[in-house]
């Protein structure tokens, strides 16, 4: 058990130590290049990259695509949710499911949904069993789907 602790932390130091790397160069490249050390971090500096930052991260996400049209689907378990959800926007919903699916761990992930599932003012009860099923279905068909 030792072991497996100080190869986790071995990983911890290994990623700090690159990304304290990238940083120096990144520094260097500013102190030789002054401002125009941009042109070697971004492709398209004259672009509008600047003005449409994060418009691409919701208008192309395949994965936030692939949720909004599960959603609207007839599939039973999507009508559950939108049942669940009543006037709840349907949109906002994807979204959050969107950035929870990105969440690596499993059980940190189906809490997520389930807290989503129970809306922000958490007036149900999230040991619900009918929440439950609908969360582990939802996760399931997430599964399958994506």
């Amino acid at each position: 058990m030792a072991n497996k602790r100080e190869t986790h932390c071995d990983n911890q130091v290994d990623t700090f130590a690159e990304a304290l790397a990238t940083a120096r160069q990144m520094q260097q490249n500013w102190l030789t290049y002054g401002v125009d050390f941009v042109n070697i971090y971004v492709e398209d500096v004259e672009g509008d990259w600047l003005e449409t930052w994060g418009h691409d991260e919701i208008l192309g996400n395949f994965q936030l695509d692939s949720i909004k049209e599960f959603l609207v689907s007839n599939d039973s378990v999507a009508v559950k949710v939108r049942q669940h959800l009543g006037e709840r926007s349907l949109f906002d919903f994807a979204v959050n499911l969107d950035e929870s699916w990105r969440i690596s761990q499993t059980n940190e992930r189906l809490f997520a949904v389930r807290q989503l599932l129970a809306g922000e003012e958490n007036s149900i009860d999230t040991n619900d069993i009918r929440l439950l099923d609908l969360v582990n279905s939802l996760v399931v068909k997430l599964a399958e789907i994506l």
